[in-house]
């Protein structure tokens, strides 16, 4: 896959170039799949997704800012592929009536078709024993929202929300799975489905703790890696050696049975469990770990749990540096849609990250970057090389984009 490209310049705008990194067979097919061009004439998908993805990229807060932003300049619109600047009114439709599937599929189509490119550039934390296996991190993030504006979105008495559950490949270094759904859902009912291919080990908070969930991946031959909760009874059958002369966060190993009515109830009566006591020095304070994973060194599931940060990292990434906190409408199917876009949006950012990118680029600065130069026509390689450094005016710039558009010819005030 060639992304590359050698010249400072380019003649398509930034925001060009990182919306043609999704293939356009993969836009047409999720359109037909969805018919959402369907008795459209003007602003059709491919619109809107250049309008929404220029709000998440720009930190539009409203429509009218994306409407003005986009109609800066009419060769600009023309680059971008529009016919005309989309205003107010319209995206607003588009945002409350277009079905935000469309922009769902295109985010897993774009995952199926990056999935090398993105996990050859992937610079992560090996676990050596267990370096070959399939791991998935389940977590969720709550937004919050006005409960009077997003009535849809329950979540307490007199406060809304929704919660985004996410299901994150450790190997690919992003979301293969997301679910948005209301505040009020708990964890462990937030994924349609929490059982994966034979042999994937999924780590989760307690909030996944479940005996009936244990019991199915067991015969679906998931390992999983969970935190105990406090009111769970069992019973020690052996506590294992630990080395002396390592691992000394790790206070304590030991096989274990649940004893507990619930336990029995789903099948578990008997069935050997892994209990690992971990102290976390940055926090102070000891955690228990569960596993049904018996042959493992004790420092492999205490590390497999520290993973998680990785989930947690990219929910404060996607809240610090896109738009899912303040949202364009109010409507469910408007507040997905933009969400959606925003997953969209951060693929092809590391996407671009991990390819040009040279050394450890923080994502934060490397969106900022983006951010600065949306509009001006350069080349990935040449953005990404930009280090703040002084540089020196060699010659006078030449002609703007803007010098011959009707847009900017100055007019004198009649005094």
């Amino acid at each position: 896959m060639k992304l590359h490209r050698r010249s400072k310049n380019n003649k398509k705008p930034i925001l060009r170039q990182v919306l043609d990194l999704v293939p356009a067979y993969i836009l047409r097919k999720s359109i037909c799949k969805f018919q959402t061009d369907k008795g459209c004439h003007k602003y059709k998908t491919y619109d809107q997704l250049v309008a929404l993805s220029f709000g998440q990229l720009g930190k539009c807060y409203t429509l009218s800012d994306i409407s003005c932003g986009l109609s800066i300049s009419s060769t600009f619109m023309v680059d971008l592929g529009l016919k005309q600047n989309p205003v107010k009114s319209t995206m607003s439709d588009g945002n409350k009536h277009r079905d935000y599937r469309v922009f769902e599929d295109v985010y897993h189509q774009l995952i199926k078709h990056y999935r090398h490119t993105l996990t050859d550039k992937r610079d992560r934390a090996v676990i050596e024993e267990i370096k070959d296996e399939t791991i998935k991190l389940v977590d969720s993030t709550t937004v919050s929202l006005c409960l009077n504006l997003f009535d849809w979105a329950k979540f307490r008495t007199a406060k809304g929300g929704l919660k985004i559950h996410t299901v994150w490949d450790d190997t690919l270094g992003l979301p293969d799975y997301i679910n948005i759904t209301e505040a009020k859902l708990h964890d462990s009912k937030g994924l349609i489905s929490q059982i994966f291919p034979k042999g994937t080990i999924v780590v989760e908070d307690r909030a996944y703790f479940d005996f009936d969930l244990f019991s199915k991946r067991i015969d679906a031959k998931n390992v999983f890696v969970t935190r105990l909760k406090s009111n769970i009874l069992y019973e020690s059958v052996e506590e294992l050696d630990l080395p002396d002369d390592r691992d000394q966060n790790i206070l304590k190993d030991e096989l274990i049975r649940f004893t507990g009515k619930e336990a029995q109830k789903a099948g578990l009566k008997g069935v050997i469990f892994r209990l690992v006591t971990v102290y976390k020095e940055d926090e102070n304070k000891v955690i228990h770990l569960i596993a049904n994973q018996v042959d493992w060194q004790a420092i492999t599931i205490a590390d497999l749990y520290k993973k998680r940060w990785d989930i947690e990292i990219f929910f404060k990434l996607m809240k610090q540096n896109l738009q899912i906190k303040t949202f364009l409408g109010t409507s469910e199917n408007a507040v997905k849609s933009q969400i959606y876009v925003a997953m969209i949006v951060f693929l092809l950012l590391e996407l671009i990250r991990r390819v040009y990118c040279k050394g450890k680029a923080a994502f934060s600065n490397f969106c900022e970057k983006i951010r600065i130069c949306l509009l001006h026509y350069l080349s990935f390689e040449y953005l990404c090389s930009i280090n703040g450094k002084v540089q020196k005016v060699v010659k006078p710039p030449g002609l703007t984009l803007f010098d011959h558009d009707n847009f900017c010819v100055q007019t004198s005030l009649v005094m």
